[in-house]
């Protein structure tokens, strides 16, 4: 399809919205051809290798990051946000056990929507800046604490206070397993916290500003975002990348595995992406990531997307793929002892922050979001036949 030019008339766009320009932002951008992507004029994956979790965010709430006293008063601002609000407690074991298994996010949705009732949480038509802001920061710093707590009463443990003395990525771990990770650990999930925060409009990061165009509040606009990113084509891979592996199993099986998949039309989880035709940087970092952690995970999955990368140049050779954020994420994630099916809400836990920082910049423009679609079903009007 082409881009027409009629401003007066429907717009005719490519299927997906791809590469259709809706807005401007000064959060960041993704140059997929480039291999590049940065949070406003930083390079992502430079923020992920040199600051912490709390300075980024920092840098997504005003614009620039902090000096060494704004971090600490930053840091002390969001703390008390993170333990378990009141409202949740005593409901909190019954959303746990709500279902035949936990849906980690589902269970966040319902949590998240029951504390944006119980707090009032304002449309942001009517709400001022600093009061976007605050309830931004509580849906940012309540949400890894919320998730923890579900994993742990379904496993039938009681939830853990976060830690002051403790940073985010940390605090996650701790949360969710009941130790304090070693420091390789907790800076290893930093720099995954760090490197997921945002990446362009996305499906949900698009959602999230759809909601907010309407005005409504904060809350609403996390709990829509997070509908979007719990599908498998989104943020719903890192377990399933992880799986591929064990169905791989040794070396020896690599070829026949790949080779299976890529003549069935099967997707091979944890490769391609819908921006980048070249290496994902996030890849890249975690991949090293992955190397300084070392282990028989981390070089089997090195062994396999060499392999899966060449197989796919020789099989299909005008389609180059390779291995995305989620390939290596489940490789951190998974020597780092988090739980499987914790792997997409530790996604969630860095991801909140981009959509909050894209809901109060949509919340600026005051103008709602209203595309259009095509009807190509039976001729109308036809006659309505009688009963």
């Amino acid at each position: 399809m082409t881009l027409t030019t009629d401003t007066d008339g429907p717009i005719t766009v490519p299927p997906g919205l791809r590469n259709v320009v809706v807005t401007s932002t000064e959060i960041g951008d993704v140059r997929g051809s480039e291999g590049f992507y940065h949070y406003r004029q930083y390079s992502a994956v430079d923020l992920a290798r040199g600051r912490t979790f709390e300075d980024v965010w920092f840098l997504f709430v005003e614009g620039r990051l902090p000096t060494p006293a704004e971090a600490r008063r930053f840091t002390g601002e969001v703390a008390p946000l993170r333990v378990l609000p009141d409202e949740l407690r005593e409901v909190l074991p019954a959303i746990a056990a709500a279902g035949e298994r936990l849906q980690p996010l589902m269970a966040l949705r319902t949590a998240l929507s029951l504390l944006g009732s119980a707090r009032d949480v304002p449309p942001l038509w009517d709400a001022d800046a600093a009061t976007r802001r605050e309830n931004a920061l509580l849906v940012c710093a309540v949400t890894p604490t919320v998730l923890a707590a579900l994993h742990r009463l379904r496993s039938g443990l009681e939830p853990l206070e976060p830690r002051a003395d403790l940073s985010a990525a940390a605090n996650w771990i701790f949360m969710v397993t009941g130790s304090v990770p070693p420091p390789r650990h907790a800076a290893a999930v930093e720099k995954y916290l760090v490197a997921t925060i945002d990446h362009g409009f996305n499906a949900s990061t698009f959602t999230s500003r759809v909601v907010a165009s309407t005005g409504a509040d904060v809350v609403s606009a996390v709990v829509a975002a997070i509908g979007a990113f719990s599908g498998p084509l989104h943020g719903g891979a890192p377990d399933r990348a992880l799986a591929g592996l064990d169905e791989i199993g040794t070396p020896d099986r690599i070829d026949e595995w790949v080779r299976a998949r890529v003549l069935a039309h099967d997707r091979i989880m944890g490769f391609g992406h819908a921006v980048y035709r070249t290496d994902d940087p996030r890849s890249l970092m975690l991949r090293e990531v992955a190397a300084e952690l070392g282990g028989e995970l981390a070089d089997f999955a090195m062994t396999v997307e060499r392999r899966v990368v060449e197989i796919l140049a020789e099989l299909k050779p005008e389609r180059r793929l390779y291995a995305n954020v989620e390939f290596y994420a489940g490789v951190v994630m998974e020597l780092c002892g988090i739980p499987r099916s914790m792997f997409t809400p530790t996604f969630a836990v860095s991801r909140v922050v981009g959509w909050t920082a894209n809901v109060l910049e949509q919340a600026t423009e005051r103008r709602i979001i209203r595309p259009a679609a095509r009807y190509v079903g039976p001729p109308a009007p036809e006659p309505v036949p009688a009963a």
